[in-house]
């Protein structure tokens, strides 16, 4: 999953994209609003942590301006403000989430995850498809009961794809939201990583559309 860290505080950024990358996201961050704004409005994030009191254009601002162009991407506001008008304010603008600080860092990854649940339509942290289930809380992936071991990527491209049941997800898509901006295109490695999630899995969950990806089964691909 690819996130959007918008933190003007660097000691903050840091900590909080090192949490996040140990959590199996791939993270971008911007440091200003407009950045922040131009990077939202046009690279394809999962979710975006946004903080309010940016320099520039503050973070009310840069939620609207998405909001207002179609960008639908769920968002989980970081404040340090603490009036409960600026938490109505940052909600109805289209904020999905909302949390002050100071913040410990497993609320803001619970409270992340469950954002990215319901941008999906999943009401559980554990993600089930037939007989595969994918437990986004301790990144644990087992068939039938059975513990799968997989690698970072592994578990970064199922998550993605089963985030995403019933959609054909493309080559391009998966390896922006495996890498984000440090992407070499490494669009070979994408049918590796398949071939690798397919033997470990020993199921046909992972589908091919020739020209177009992949597919979970889940709706309409």
């Amino acid at each position: 999953m690819r996130v959007l860290l918008v933190e003007d505080d660097s000691r903050i950024a840091a900590e909080v994209r090192s949490a996040l990358e140990e959590a199996g996201y791939v993270v971008d961050v911007a440091r200003e609003g407009e950045d922040a704004w131009f990077k939202g409005d046009v690279e394809d994030y999962d979710a975006a942590i946004l903080d309010l009191g940016l320099p520039g254009m503050d973070g009310i601002a840069v939620l609207k301006r998405w909001r207002e162009g179609g960008r639908a991407l769920p968002v989980l506001i970081l404040t340090a403000r603490g009036s409960w008008v600026e938490r109505v304010e940052g909600i109805d603008a289209g904020a999905d989430d909302y949390l002050p600080k100071p913040f410990q860092m497993p609320e803001l990854l619970a409270r992340l995850r469950a954002i990215l649940r319901r941008s999906a339509g999943q009401a559980s942290p554990v993600i089930s498809i037939g007989s595969v289930s994918l437990d986004t809380r301790k990144m644990a992936v087992d068939v039938g009961g059975r513990d799968i071991g997989m690698t970072s990527q592994e578990y970064r491209l199922l998550a993605y794809l089963m985030h995403h049941a019933g959609r054909v997800v493309t080559t391009t898509e998966i390896v922006d939201h495996l890498y984000g901006d440090d992407s070499e295109r490494a669009e070979n490695s994408v049918e590796v990583f398949i071939g690798r999630i397919r033997r470990k899995l020993g199921v046909d969950l992972i589908h091919t559309r020739r020209g177009f990806g992949y597919f979970v089964e889940g709706g309409e691909a």
